[in-house]
């Protein structure tokens, strides 16, 4: 089973996740379909209905047995690419199975590249991954008089917190949100010049009553750099950055620069790590690319961290008496034990995270998609 990362996420989403990674082996096939639901024109809603009914019609071709699930996958893409939609979420995941009775719809925050993949587990790579770059963010706004701090989960923004003079006749909110205006309150009363500080401080509050691991301030670039000043070191250090905001903009507009601008962050982190993997195993070095040798060094226990492609999905067998996997054979080519059918990807990633190692997930690397979709770096040479 994959463990899913909890940092900055609800029960509830764990839990689905976790039943979702005990499917294993199933004796039907599960479908996995991912979508990005983020449009911008109704040109690429076209595109996401073109993608859907192409790959359900291939679908339908090759085996007439999932004509079920491959039913309410249509049904639910006809909902996901009407005028509604799914307003707030940026990817949707969607997974079916009518021998389990399985039927999961995972709206996010972060867009997913389109996938379409039948096999024997559900394909949670690029799920698992979306939902831990979304969990613990914090977009913060703020300009001379005014700040809203607005949590961002995996699923989109929790409550945002306005701070501001009081107004009278304002609703006031409970909970946290009331703690981080009080806290406010206290700073901004007594001269305006302590604006910063005071948002600043409701910051450090609010991280503290909920799991903030990176924060996006959002503002003219003048107040924002001055806000980032007065945060406490700790805090200031999980900054990943700037986007410009004004006070008039919606919650949704400046979430959505904050979420763009992870994405750039961790695309090219992850780039930059992928290029020196791949330049360590040209060189002989600690690092290994392709399937067969990948596989090896999991199975070894050797692996310090999986780079493994957004689509990666390959059917293959774990032998029941050695524990290799290996790719499209009937017995183990290690011990000619008998091979139970598995997910690789879902298998690789779950013994990696098992042994202590870190995964991260790729999207559009020439280089790994050249290497067959998985690299690794190694703890030692094998």
């Amino acid at each position: 089973m994959i463990p899913i990362p909890l940092v900055g996420v609800d029960a509830d989403l764990t839990g689905r996740l976790e039943r979702l990674a005990r499917i294993t082996g199933a004796e039907t096939r599960i479908v996995s379909v991912y979508l990005n639901t983020r449009w911008s024109d109704e040109h690429q809603r076209a595109r996401v209905r073109v993608f859907l009914k192409n790959e359900i019609h291939s679908a339908r071709v090759r085996g007439a047995a999932l004509a079920e699930d491959l039913d309410w996958i249509e049904e639910q893409g006809e909902l996901l690419t009407g005028e509604e939609g799914r307003p707030g979420s940026r990817g949707v995941a969607l997974f079916a199975g009518q021998a389990l009775g399985l039927r999961e719809v995972f709206a996010v925050a972060a867009p997913f590249r389109p996938l379409f993949v039948v096999a024997a587990s559900p394909l949670l790579t690029p799920l698992v991954a979306a939902v831990e770059s979304m969990g613990g963010v914090l977009v913060v706004f703020v300009d001379g008089e005014s700040a809203r701090l607005i949590p961002l989960g995996p699923e989109g923004p929790a409550e945002t917190v306005v701070l501001e003079s009081e107004v009278p006749g304002r609703h006031r909110q409970g909970g946290w949100a009331l703690l981080a205006q009080s806290h406010y309150q206290r700073h901004i009363q007594e001269q305006r010049g302590r604006h910063f500080e005071g948002v600043a401080g409701a910051v450090a509050q609010l991280a503290e009553s909920r799991l903030v691991d990176r924060i996006v301030v959002a503002g003219e670039a003048r107040n924002a750099s001055v806000f980032r000043g007065h945060l406490p070191s700790l805090l200031g250090a999980r900054v990943v950055g700037l986007v410009p905001g004004a006070r008039y903009e919606s919650d949704a507009a400046l979430v959505e620069r904050a979420v763009s601008l992870l994405e750039r962050v961790d695309g090219e982190a992850k780039a930059a790590e992928v290029a020196d993997v791949l330049t360590d195993a040209a060189k002989g070095g600690l690092g290994v690319v392709g399937l067969d040798d990948t596989l090896e060094a999991v199975a070894r226990g050797a692996v310090h961290c999986l780079y493994v492609a957004a689509d990666f999905a390959l059917d293959g067998g774990s032998c029941a008496v050695c524990g290799a996997l290996q790719p499209g054979a009937a017995r183990c080519r290690r011990c000619g034990g008998e091979l139970r059918a598995v997910e690789l990807g879902g298998v690789i990633v779950d013994r990696v995270l098992a042994t202590g190692g870190r995964v991260e997930v790729v999207e559009h690397h020439p280089g790994l998609d050249a290497a067959g979709g998985v690299a690794a770096r190694l703890r030692y040479a094998l």
